[in-house]
């Protein structure tokens, strides 16, 4: 069985409804929802989304330092936001961090979060495997299931 490593980051809110800031099992780490709140435990850019992301992820970034992995391992995030009509500030600094290796990812709506000025909360998945990671796949236009099998059918009947 893999060892556990549990990591607090100090959050308020942590104590209160005992979780922790990350979790390591083996080669994976689950980070929990984070905010943009600074090492004082005060949340940062009072309304501003993309401050807010940025700083969320600045977070994320410190709890994985913290158990050895970095950004590029992430393969998973999940972000909830007070106001989906700001997809682009959250973007923006989700692409910052992520151009180079993006992760599956997920955004929705939600009607609030611990603290009413906090307008983000993201959570993060990473994986250090021990097989080298393969190259990024080329874009190409997706393949229709089943194209193949049409035609012949329709060949056939001519």
């Amino acid at each position: 069985m893999a060892q556990l490593v549990r990591i607090s980051s100090g959050a308020p809110w942590e104590p209160v409804a005992a979780y922790s800031r990350a979790v390591k099992a083996g080669e994976f780490v689950a980070v929990s929802g984070t905010t943009a709140i600074d090492e004082r435990g005060l949340v940062v850019g009072g309304g501003q989304m993309y401050v807010q992301a940025r700083q969320a992820l600045l977070n994320i970034r410190t709890a994985l330092q913290r158990v050895g992995l970095s950004m590029q391992e992430v393969v998973r995030t999940r972000m909830f936001v007070t106001d989906i009509s700001r997809f682009a500030e959250v973007a923006r600094a989700h692409h910052e961090f992520f151009a180079e290796a993006p992760p599956a990812s997920t955004m929705v709506e939600v009607k609030g979060l611990v603290h009413p000025a906090m307008l983000i909360e993201i959570e993060a998945d990473a994986y250090r495997g021990s097989a080298p990671a393969p190259k990024a796949l080329e874009k190409s236009k997706p393949k229709i299931a089943g194209k193949k099998k049409a035609a012949s059918k329709l060949k056939r009947r001519r």
